[in-house]
């Protein structure tokens, strides 16, 4: 099942694509905590900060948005999510796969691991969102929704390119690690849009 066959069917039922934008916040929320979880207190760059920052405010924005709905989910407690469980493991499964990676290949351990994990997680989910969002946004120009995502896809593409100038400097090799991150991450969206489809009976 891809997610162009999913949307339609949420956009369409207010419940249900006001749970998928506070779904999508804590998504963007949890990459924010994350960030910022990795962060050296003395080292911590302008880049990252910004892109704390402005992940923060996706999940604000996006949460704005559920306003156009007419619904109200005041928390990301399950019953106001999609998915919930998938949906909460999805980035922190991540987290997990490409930690294990760089412990094994290129033997990182404390503050160099929690870099290396930002720069490789953070780009693998920014592809995605630049996937993600696009899709997201055309389903709701078909229906002439109120809901909109133009300004998260502008900064999600500035967002791609600060971490591949990251990567650079980070390793010769950052392609092929860059690519396992993104494989990783592949396999768990497809089970996260599985996990989607169950749950909505596409």
């Amino acid at each position: 099942m891809e997610l162009n066959t999913i949307l339609p069917k949420i956009i369409a039922d207010n419940q249900l694509h006001a749970c998928w934008l506070n779904t999508l916040s804590l998504m963007e929320n949890t990459g924010a905590r994350k960030i910022s979880a990795s962060e050296d207190p003395a080292t911590v760059t302008y880049i990252i900060l910004k892109h704390a920052a402005e992940e923060h405010r996706h999940a604000f924005y996006l949460k704005k948005q559920i306003e156009k709905t007419g619904k109200e989910l005041p928390t990301y407690s399950a019953e106001y999510l999609i998915a919930p469980a998938f949906s909460k493991y999805y980035l922190n499964q991540l987290d997990i796969d490409v930690c294990r990676y760089l412990k094994k290949e290129l033997h990182l351990t404390g503050a160099e691991l929690r870099f290396a994990a930002y720069l490789l997680v953070t780009y693998a989910i920014e592809v995605r969102a630049d996937e993600l969002y696009p899709i997201y946004q055309d389903a709701l120009d078909a229906v002439g929704s109120k809901v909109n995502v133009k300004s998260i896809i502008l900064e999600e593409e500035g967002h791609l390119e600060e971490m591949i100038n990251q990567l650079q400097k980070f390793s010769p090799d950052w392609e092929s690690h860059a690519q396992k991150a993104v494989d990783m991450e592949t396999r768990l969206y497809k089970d996260w849009v599985k996990s989607l489809s169950t749950e909505l009976n596409v």
